[in-house]
């Protein structure tokens, strides 16, 4: 059954040998960049049928994709959120704001999906069943709720690794807020270090992560849904990711910083 789907940061590596996997099997794909000029490259490569948007580092322009895509589109099944930046570029290092006033990395993955995701909810439920996806990593470091933006000291893995956990508690709280509406939402660290532009040493391949992606795309419900997956392997994520408290906090927080 084709099903229409959206990749975020579809323009290079992971997210676009994912959109070219979908392409292939027959699914109706909707990419996602920041840059125009490979947005175009990646639609003439891919064969995906529509091309959208937006800098994640702009919380309004978040908003005007999720609304573009609520005009335009009849349906969404599948939302793919894999854009991202990793924990050295941007910055070289140095601690960077987003057109917000948030620390970068927290913004950008995290923030930036948490806001699409919940404003394509209506669309994604509509279009039932369906399924959110949710990229994370490995790297997990617990969320500092008195220095969230790490403005007293900064260090860019602490950084990468926060926005990165970040998105499974948000993983586990929706999960737990969509059951029995027909969406599910699971998350992934889909290889370890593969070849994309913001990994300096690969060690596995851009196949590894499609692999994995697409087993949570397209698996039983009941067996990858409010999950977190390490690979292909159903796997135990950082303590905090399960702790009630620490998951209300982080929506309280993430609900008041994108309203």
């Amino acid at each position: 059954m084709s099903r229409t789907v959206l990749v975020t940061g579809a323009t290079d590596g992971l997210g676009r040998a994912v959109a070219a996997d979908l392409v292939h099997a027959g699914h109706t794909v909707l990419v996602h960049g920041r840059d125009p000029q490979r947005l175009h490259a990646t639609v003439d490569e891919t064969g995906a049928a529509r091309a959208y948007r937006a800098d994640f580092a702009s919380l309004q322009e978040v908003r005007d994709l999720a609304d573009a895509l609520l005009r335009g589109e009849e349906r969404l099944d599948v939302l793919v959120n894999n854009a991202g930046i990793g924990s050295t570029l941007p910055g070289d290092g140095q601690r960077l704001e987003s057109q917000d006033g948030h620390e970068l990395r927290f913004a950008v993955n995290y923030l930036a999906p948490f806001a699409l995701t919940e404003r394509l909810l209506p669309l994604l439920e509509r279009s039932g069943p369906a399924r959110i996806v949710n990229v994370s990593s490995l790297g997990q470091a617990p969320i500092d709720f008195d220095d969230v933006m790490l403005e007293r000291s900064y260090d860019g893995v602490q950084a990468y690794c926060q926005s990165k956990l970040a998105q499974i508690l948000f993983t586990f709280d929706l999960a737990d807020e969509l059951a029995g509406t027909g969406v599910i939402a699971t998350c992934l660290h889909p290889s370890t270090y593969m070849p994309t532009k913001i990994v300096p040493s690969p060690i596995s391949t851009i196949a590894d992560g499609v692999e994995a992606t697409m087993r949570l795309l397209t698996g039983p419900p009941d067996e990858v849904g409010g999950r977190y997956f390490n690979v292909l392997r159903e796997s135990r994520a950082d303590g905090q990711a399960y702790d009630a408290d620490a998951r209300r906090r982080l929506r309280e927080l993430s609900e008041r910083l994108t309203a």
